[in-house]
């Protein structure tokens, strides 16, 4: 027995370096991964924390994604979304999944309801149907705020207090502004001509190379948080001496997924990998 137990504790003394070693390795491959990015996702799932409505034409005004309704996910063809505009006098759009929606809305407190929505007519066939949302949103009496991680959520109740339907709005506000890009695939970037502006509201962005002028549009996925798209995209054309920074530019718009905030004044976008592509730094918008 006593031989049995002295073997025993020499294979764990001779494992025991390998081991360590081991978990070195590890431990500076995840510090080198994580460095220079604040705020990463903890692996405590945070609760939901109800935001208390004090501006609703400040906090309920934009676009929200349908994520989820009669406590089932939905799936459409298309994105699946309300805008509501205050601006316009409480005027709603969006899209039910397939078609496109216009109506309005009533809003008095936390009492929100729906007037007559009128759509176009394509012919679609959803998981989740239309018709369904349309029906889901005619029901709707109230409405209560919440929050979770980057992203608020937007709850329609019936009038009995039922939450009916779950609207989803990923905060982005960090990401609105003038940029200066400073890096493009870890690479510094010499001109400090090229610069873009992003409007993550209307959805767009524009910006300069210091050759030509780009253009394109903002897609968010409505499963993920920070999640972030640079679609159809387009330049001037003109072919100039830095050509080759443009196109590593608008390669890595094309690959980002998603952004992160690195300090107070820049941001990562990231790809499907969550390697960083592109580095930018805040500029004032003359």
């Amino acid at each position: 027995m006593r031989k049995y137990i002295v073997m025993t504790l020499l294979m764990a003394v001779l494992m025991a370096p390998a081991t360590m070693h081991a978990d070195k390795k590890k431990d500076k491959k995840y510090q080198k991964k994580a460095v220079n990015v604040e705020n990463a996702t903890a692996n405590v799932e945070q609760p939901m924390r109800e935001v208390r409505v004090t501006d609703p034409a400040k906090q309920l005004y934009g676009e929200w994604d349908i994520v989820s309704m009669r406590k089932k996910k939905v799936y459409t063809i298309d994105r699946a979304y309300l805008y509501l505009d205050f601006a316009g006098g409480n005027k709603v759009y969006g899209s039910n999944g397939c078609n496109t929606i216009n109506g309005t809305f009533q809003l008095s407190g936390n009492n929100l309801q729906f007037g007559e929505f009128i759509s176009t007519s394509r012919q679609c066939h959803n998981v989740t149907s239309e018709k369904t949302i349309m029906h889901a949103l005619a029901d709707v009496r109230r409405f209560t705020l919440e929050t979770q991680y980057n992203a608020q959520y937007l709850n329609l109740m019936n009038s009995k207090g039922a939450v009916i339907m779950v609207l989803k709005r990923h905060n982005l506000d960090a990401m609105n502004g003038a940029w200066l890009i400073k890096e493009i695939d870890s690479e510094n970037v010499s001109d400090k001509g090229m610069r873009v502006v992003i409007d993550a509201i209307e959805q767009t962005i524009h910006g300069d190379t210091g050759c030509n002028i780009i253009n394109g549009i903002i897609t968010l996925d409505p499963a993920k948080d920070m999640a972030i798209q640079f679609e159809d995209l387009h330049s001037t054309g003109h072919n100039c001496q830095n050509i080759d920074i443009e196109t590593a530019l608008l390669l890595a718009l094309e690959r980002t997924e998603s952004c992160k905030r690195i300090n107070q004044n820049e941001m990562a976008l990231l790809d499907n990998k969550g390697a960083i592509v592109i580095v930018l730094q805040r500029i004032a918008l003359k």
